[in-house]
């Protein structure tokens, strides 16, 4: 069944199976379970990627979990033909061929925690065989087992099967009705009945949502319920909720034909017993996906990726009931199929855009903080500016957030809730994958120490150290291309970030405080003659050291990325730093002259010296795709520069406005102002930038994602989408690039620290 979390203290789980979590875990179908994300590395370090290939499979070949709690309810199922006798007589052999030792079903002498699981798989079992007079030493010491634990159902604190406080007391009324003797005082029973009454009592959002759930877990009130109203939520396959147990039930209380269908398929399928879930969840195989892509192994396993995406798309196509019907599965799936560049449109979302559609759903009964949180990353995708529905859902999912964490996170350390607070913290448009997934920084820290350490051998090397007018940001370029080209065979392309990175900032800060103007001359008429005779051009110490640098790692990373693309590309690299320079001497210009260009004029010239250019474009070369001269002057790839580049400039405007006022500079919110005559504020200025970057960044995205008549690799298109997640976060509460401190644990999570996965051994070797 869906995994779904009541409100207040409750840490539930999904109705009985092996290897269930919390419901902010998946479940992979095969006994593997992808929760913490440092257990996941483990188990998945331990399984073949041949086992896990199968389990992606869109029709999976591995062996799912055995249910005892879903087998039981098909097994109590009568002959409609003979009411007497079981219409699945070879369940009721595996319940008595599966006892544990201990006199419980289930999966208890995993871990303590599954005691609720045993205790409603148990009695479950206990009944099946009461209702055929079969096991009569199996009932007994099954008894047993609920006699020796009973007391701990009425344990608020302890993990809990979704809808437990309703089935459990449903379950042991059927056995009082049954005159089973149950070994429990009479107080605590009726202290699990009070349990139900409380939640049959509690009231809901809406009447429909509180009705979902009840349909939900209605094997646990029987004869209190109308089964033909349950019934109007039955699938086209027949079952309700893809639950063996629920449908069962369904078949038990209103004789449905549709039900037994589904039932006799699953005989037909898996013998003698039933797993908790069929068919497969597609939600399952979508998370499985999600999970890779957080782990960085996604690359593994891009044939199966594929297959299950391609699916999910033509299910979306036809607006397919699994997909359509599950809040958490329909925004994932939007989701992961834009981003995998699928034409999906976020109409398909409509329906969950207003609060009070969630709220009168099941999700919204149980306040559903997982489905929020899929709705939230989904309404973050937005490729155009003018995509309501995703303003909608952002609108009203991230006060849901907010309100949820301030209210249960200092009381309830759940996963879902850490998750929250990373993604309210840290939209995914101003994340980097490193960042988020420290697996890979255990398998690579050491790699990118060295390398960082050659960066600042390098920049010594240089005399770059010896520039007291130049921030020294090696650490800060280093982390923004290893956060995000974190891949082994990338390390030329990270090294010609990094350094491309270091150089744009020691010209920068050459160009606004170190260089005079003759120095700032000099500087670009050496590159302009390049290869030729520098020798009558007379040169500063500074500009000689600059200069210097320039020509020789630029010459070095031309030489390896002509070889790699077998065309000389280290005229293309000097162009682009020759056009940094230009822009940057018109800015120097404006400054000197007291000048005060247009919006437009500031802009045009702006983004290119924001200096992406050499660190972008460059790295390039090295990610494997052939860049032909055509790709490179294609519109495309000139335009995907623009908007990335657009998008930094206006973000260290924003942050910067102050700072440069001081100092007598013009940028975009100040010229905003300026043309204004008066009429805009300072606050208004900043406003409307803000919505600029916001255009901006949607214009972006949709060209990184978009396949048709795209001339640019996606790889390659990548790289403009990834540095505009890192301007986001530099830039997220103040100039991040230009502070010596902002940026520094995201350098040391990177480059330094390693996972620290020991206090979760023990639990994993459990798990396994």
């Amino acid at each position: 069944m869906m995994s779904l979390s009541l409100p207040r203290h409750h840490l539930l789980l999904p109705k009985p199976r092996l290897g269930w979590k919390p419901s902010s875990k998946v479940c992979l179908g095969f006994g593997l379970t992808a929760g913490k994300r440092a257990s996941f590395q483990v188990k998945f370090a331990k399984r073949s990627e041949d086992r896990i290939r199968e389990a992606l499979a869109t029709t999976p070949k591995v062996e799912l979990s055995v249910s005892s709690y879903d087998t039981a309810w098909v097994a109590m199922v009568p002959s409609p033909e003979f009411p007497e006798c079981p219409c699945f007589p070879k369940f009721v052999d595996w319940i008595l061929e599966n006892q544990q030792p201990d006199g419980s079903w289930g999966f208890y002498h995993l871990h303590p925690c599954l005691i609720k699981d045993a205790l409603l798989s148990t009695l479950a079992c206990i009944l099946a065989l009461k209702r055929w007079n079969a096991g009569e030493e199996h009932i007994k010491r099954g008894l047993c087992f609920i006699g020796s634990n009973f007391v701990l159902a009425i344990d608020e604190h302890l993990l809990a099967p979704v809808g437990f406080n309703i089935i459990f007391p449903g379950l042991v009324e059927y056995a009082i009705d049954m005159e089973l003797k149950l070994p429990v005082k009479q107080s605590d029973i009726d202290a699990v009945l009070y349990l139900r009454n409380l939640e049959l009592e509690r009231s809901g959002h809406t009447r429909e949502g509180k009705k979902a759930y009840l349909a939900y877990v209605a094997e646990g009130l029987g004869k209190l319920l109308d089964w033909q109203e349950i019934m109007k939520y039955q699938k086209n396959n027949g079952s309700l909720f893809n639950s063996p147990s629920t449908t069962a039930a369904a078949m038990i209380y209103s004789q449905n034909a549709k039900a037994l269908e589904y039932l006799c398929s699953l005989e037909q399928k898996f013998g003698d017993s039933v797993p908790t879930s069929y068919p497969v969840s597609m939600h399952g195989q979508l998370c499985s996906i999600d999970n890779f892509e957080k782990f960085g192994i996604s690359q593994h396993f891009k044939y199966e990726i594929k297959s299950i995406l391609d699916q999910t798309y033509r299910c979306w196509v036809q607006k397919v009931e699994e997909l359509m019907s599950n809040i958490s599965t329909c925004a994932l799936a939007f989701r992961l199929l834009r981003m995998n560049g699928y034409d999906v449109s976020s109409e398909y979302l409509a329906q969950y855009d207003e609060k009070s559609t969630f709220d009168n759903s099941m999700e919204g009964y149980l306040k559903d903080v997982n489905a929020v949180l899929e709705l939230y990353k989904a309404s973050q995708v937005k490729i155009f500016a003018e995509e309501e529905v995703l303003d909608k859902l952002k609108s009203w999912t991230s006060h849901f957030l907010r309100e949820e964490l301030s209210t249960y996170m200092t009381n309830d350390h759940r996963n879902v809730f850490k998750e929250v607070d990373y993604a309210l913290k840290f939209p995914f448009y101003a994340n980097l994958d490193r960042l988020e997934h420290k697996k890979n920084i255990e398998q690579c820290y050491i790699e990118d120490f060295q390398i960082l350490k050659t960066a600042y051998m390098w920049a010594k090397k240089n005399k770059l150290d010896q520039l007291k007018f130049a921030r020294q940001k090696v650490a800060y370029c280093y982390l923004s291309a290893a956060a995000t080209i974190f891949s082994p065979e990338a390390s030329e392309a990270r090294m010609s970030w990094a350094k491309n990175g270091v150089l744009t900032t020691v010209v920068d800060d050459f160009f606004d405080i170190g260089g005079s103007r003759e120095e700032l001359q000099s500087l670009i008429l050496l590159v302009e003659k390049w290869d030729g005779n520098h020798e009558q051009i007379h040169c500063s110490e500074l500009v000689n050291i600059i200069f210097s640098a320039l020509r020789s790692t630029i010459n070095d990373l031309g030489t390896k990325a002509s070889a790699l693309q077998n065309r000389n590309v280290t005229d293309h690299m000097v162009k682009i730093w020759l056009s940094l320079m230009n822009s940057m001497m018109e800015e120097a210009e404006w400054l000197r002259n007291n000048a005060v260009p247009t919006l437009d004029e500031y802009m045009e010239n702006g983004y290119v010296s924001f200096a992406l250019g050499p660190i972008i474009l460059p790295a390039l070369y090295f990610v494997g795709p052939k860049l032909s001269e055509d790709v490179v002057q294609d519109p495309e790839y000139q335009n995907l520069f623009r908007l990335v580049s657009t998008c930094g400039r206006l973000l260290n405007d924003i942050h910067s406005f102050e700072r440069e006022g001081k100092e007598g500079k013009l940028n975009s919110v100040a010229l905003r102002i300026l043309h204004s005559n008066g009429s805009v504020s300072e606050e208004e200025a900043k406003r409307e930038t803000m919505n600029l970057i916001d255009s901006t960044r949607c214009e972006l995205l949709r060209m990184v994602l978009q396949s048709k008549s795209s001339v640019v690799p996606r790889t390659c298109k990548e790289f403009f989408w990834n540095m505009s997640r890192i301007l986001h976060l530099f830039y997220m509460r103040t100039d991040g690039f230009s502070s010596p401190k902002e940026m520094m644990s995201a350098v040391n999570a990177v480059i330094y620290e390693p996972l620290d996965v020991s206090h979760l051994l023990s639990k994993c070797a459990l798990e396994l």
